[in-house]
């Protein structure tokens, strides 16, 4: 532990005073990272959020990977089947380790599942990849059967979901306790050495790793939310990697031959989510009158209003002037290419007179008033889009005023259903079941859907469809029965798409990363570059 500790005081000591790590082999080498989105939480099942995945597949292991095009890939199963309808078999790795030296067996796997239901105050649960499974049976130590309630073909893909965490070491553990470091002990390319919430995570390279050997010794993974301060200090040479390039900055950082960039388009939806809470009679609690009092009833129950917002919003415009062209304009979740695609449902054009008829027709010639909440710190230009669209709406009558937050204080709002429309974003698996489970599907507890539905939307028809889906086995008549829910939803207007962003690194020369749509920074994925 003292050599340890003298190892991250001299790397601590270097970054803070500038100081290039020069190596003559990757054993040698740390490289120093620096992420847009603060990491909430250690605890891989606590928080279904892009940057805590991110971090959780450098720490854990999942049964299946996925590469950067989100194709699966043997994790710690090296392979799975059904060997009935109602029976997956999944055969694990052997010889993998935690850590702390733990040996990782189907044990392990049973618990991980079980735990996902009971983390307390998950502000978006993982219970969802749960809830069809009926009995694990443990066949030996490195062999397990889910028995599931009914024929469900989308077991492989949940298991993309899931950190593989150990028993003896979690059993008694709360969320705490792995952002204290103690419980945080994976089977990961990296272990935790230190954790400073909202600011940095030290790692160190597992050298027992199953898997390809990471590239470097150690890691230290910032957080800097500010978009100026992340680009200054990779130019400064502060950091020598970072993520979420500002849109801004790419001009700049494309003509620095000091620089590289890494990027691919992505499988995150920026949209908006709407109340559909409150009933048609309700007060909505950030709409009133033009007078600012409340006007009895929630407009955004009439899905002619919610049309009317969707036509209002110039969606080419934020693409070009507000994303510089970092994004591609929306109607739905996924891109083309990825299944469950609903064919031709491009995004809405833009119509500000359309929109007005539809207001009238509503019931409001003069429209209302509205305030549209938004992160500043999580998104590309998060707040910037939101003011736009601020805009927009209130050329067609919606006088809209924009509250941008920080992420930690945005989230926890949301997920209390306190808005009455918000900016919000989400990275699919290569799914439609995974958008239309978390975010569209009627919020259940039981059934584990509308685990991240801050609007609660609620439609009995698409939950039926999807339903229908989770059980199909024919992959086409899945794949109809999503595309269906999806155009349903969409053409309800259950949330408003903006656009599908591009991901995009810069990092210093000498370094290499492969970019993945799913978003991920991670540590695994950068390299020195090849000489």
């Amino acid at each position: 532990m003292k050599t340890t500790r003298r190892r991250h005081l001299a790397a601590a000591t270097a970054v803070a005073a500038g100081i290039a790590f020069v190596a003559t082999g990757a054993a040698a080498q740390t490289m120093t990272m620096a992420v847009g989105a603060p990491v909430t939480s250690l605890d891989p099942h606590y928080h279904q959020l892009s940057p805590n995945n991110a971090i959780a597949d450098t720490i854990f292991d999942r049964l299946i990977n996925e590469d950067h095009r989100s194709r699966n890939q043997p994790g710690l199963a090296t392979e799975w089947r059904a060997v009935a309808p109602t029976v997956w078999e999944f055969r694990l790795r052997p010889n993998v380790r935690f850590h702390n030296g733990n040996a990782f067996t189907a044990d392990d796997v049973a618990f991980t599942l079980q735990r996902l239901p009971n983390v307390p105050n998950s502000p978006s649960s993982f219970a969802v990849y749960f809830r069809p499974i009926a009995r694990i049976e443990i066949v030996d130590p490195l062999t397990i059967r889910f028995h599931t309630h009914q024929p469900y073909p989308l077991l492989p893909l949940d298991m993309t979901n899931v950190r593989i965490v150990d028993k003896e070491t979690v059993e008694n553990a709360t969320t705490a306790d792995f952002n204290d470091v103690r419980a945080a002990q994976g089977t990961g390319p990296y272990r935790v050495v230190t954790h400073r919430n909202g600011d940095r995570i030290e790692l160190e390279r597992n050298d027992t790793y199953w898997g390809e050997r990471p590239g470097f010794q150690r890691v230290s993974y910032r957080m800097i939310t500010n978009d100026a301060a992340r680009t200054a200090a990779l130019l400064a040479g502060d950091v020598e990697f970072i993520d979420q390039v500002p849109t801004t900055d790419l001009a700049k950082l494309r003509a620095d031959n000091r620089v590289r960039l890494s990027e691919t388009l992505g499988l995150r939806l920026i949209f908006l989510g709407l109340d559909h809470q409150r009933a048609p009679g309700e007060n909505s609690p950030f709409v009133t009158d033009n007078n600012g009092q409340p006007l009895g009833r929630n407009p955004l129950r009439d899905v002619r209003v919610r049309r009317a917002l969707n036509m209002a919003i110039d969606r080419n415009a934020i693409v070009s002037r507000v994303m510089e062209g970092a994004a591609a304009p929306a109607g739905q979740f996924l891109p083309e290419g990825v299944f469950g695609h609903v064919p031709g449902l491009g995004a809405p054009a833009y119509d500000p007179d359309g929109a007005r008829r539809l207001l009238a027709e509503a019931g409001y010639p003069q429209g209302f008033r509205i305030q549209l909440n938004s992160p500043n710190d999580r998104y590309i230009n998060d707040s910037r889009i939101s003011q736009a669209i601020g805009q927009m709406w209130t050329r067609i009558g919606v006088r809209t005023a924009v509250e941008a937050q920080p992420w930690a204080t945005f989230i926890g709002r949301a997920s209390r259903i306190e808005y009455s429309t918000f900016l919000i974003g989400w990275g699919s698996n290569p799914d439609g079941s995974h958008p239309l489970r978390n975010i569209i599907g009627t919020y259940s507890r039981e059934r584990g859907w509308g685990a991240s539905n801050r609007g609660r939307y609620s439609n009995p028809q698409v939950d039926a469809l999807l339903e229908q889906s989770l059980t199909e086995l024919d992959n086409e008549k899945r794949e109809r029965l999503l595309i269906d829910a999806m155009r349903m939803a969409m053409e309800d207007v259950a949330v408003i798409p903006l656009h599908i962003q591009a991901n995009i690194w810069a990092m210093r020369r000498n370094l290499e990363h492969t970019a993945r749509n799913d978003e991920l920074t991670r540590a695994q994925d950068v390299r020195p570059a090849a000489r």
